[in-house]
């Protein structure tokens, strides 16, 4: 009896000393979500595990894209823009905390971030269709239904309301940074180590890599996407890029990017890319594409007045410039 039980007690040992030595892994998965490329990675501990939890990830995405999404006419966001003009909508607290977040995002960026975007008239073209400027007054035109200020919230009915007909909402430039951070919170509550939420460059981490270094987020070169100018730890973070370099059109020799200015109707120019660094994704989505539209000079000043945000950005000239808290040396 003794030895038997002696037996079982080393068996168990031998067990429990393989399970401590059991090694977590790296589960990844590319998918289309949001009309966009994700990539979802996770730390978990085997691979049938890890595909569960990116499972429950694109499930909270896909929840989220059936509230936000222009494009699906049962939305939340469909049915605030189908009354635009008519009456309020009655949404979801998620959405309406969402809109409220995006108005103050708009108040301090003096309007270059604005939901109302979606209002203007599709007069530039990116697809390759477009050879000629638009008009003055055609572009006067296109903008004449955007203004944030204009969107009427009740938060005792929470409704939302757009006085004019015609006026639309829409969340291109802050929608998959608010799913990445979703996602993420799902993940943290379902005890996933690490992992990283990667939503078409929009992207948030938590924890570690299997190895126990940190996550790496590369400042890429716009001349050249293979290129990386400098990698930079991201810790319990997230980052979103803009970009000139993917969407555009030249017209009379010169660049126009697919970044439009609300205020004005006419694309950015001087820039041509905006990292920004802060814990939410909702909020670096938002202000990559607002220092994108506000420049250079006037972008950074405002990144330095905000705390726990940083940003890099890469002018016309390919030349580098960052906020106070940025603290490294780029050599192109």
């Amino acid at each position: 009896m003794k030895k038997r039980f002696a037996l079982l007690f080393s068996l168990f040992c031998m067990l429990s000393q393989g399970q401590m030595l059991q090694k977590d892994v790296t589960v990844r998965k590319v998918l289309k979500l949001m009309g966009t490329r994700f990539e979802i990675t996770v730390v978990a501990p085997n691979e049938e595990i890890g595909y569960i939890n990116i499972d429950l990830a694109v499930s909270e995405i896909e929840r989220i894209e059936k509230i936000i999404s222009s494009w699906d006419k049962d939305s939340e966001t469909s049915l605030i823009n189908q009354n635009a003009g008519i009456k309020p909508v009655k949404v979801s607290p998620e959405l309406f905390g969402l809109i409220e977040r995006a108005i103050k995002i708009s108040d301090i960026t003096d309007g270059a971030f604005d939901i109302t975007y979606a209002s203007m008239d599709n007069i530039w073209k990116f697809d390759g269709t477009m050879t000629s400027l638009p008009s003055k007054e055609d572009v006067q035109k296109s903008i004449t239904k955007i203004g944030y200020q204009k969107i009427v919230l009740d938060p005792e009915k929470e409704t939302v309301f757009l006085p004019e007909p015609g006026m639309r909402i829409g969340f291109g430039a802050i929608g998959k940074g608010y799913a990445a951070d979703r996602a993420k919170e799902l993940l943290v509550s379902k005890d996933v180590k690490g992992g990283i939420i990667n939503a078409s460059g929009d992207l948030t981490t938590w924890g570690t890599k299997v190895t126990g270094e940190k996550w790496l987020v590369g400042i890429a070169n716009p001349l050249s996407k293979d290129k990386v100018f400098s990698w930079l730890p991201i810790i319990e973070s997230s980052v979103a890029t803009s970009g000139n370099y993917e969407k555009f059109v030249t017209l009379n020799g010169k660049k126009y990017s697919h970044i439009i200015d609300p205020r004005t109707g006419y694309p950015t120019t001087g820039i041509s890319s905006v990292s920004i660094f802060a814990k939410q994704a909702e909020l670096c989505d938002a202000l990559a594409t607002a220092v994108f539209i506000m420049g250079k000079d006037v972008g950074l000043h405002m990144i330095n007045q905000i705390d726990g945000v940083e940003a890099v950005v890469v002018d016309s000239d390919n030349k580098i410039h960052k906020s106070s808290g940025i603290m490294f040396d780029v050599n192109p």
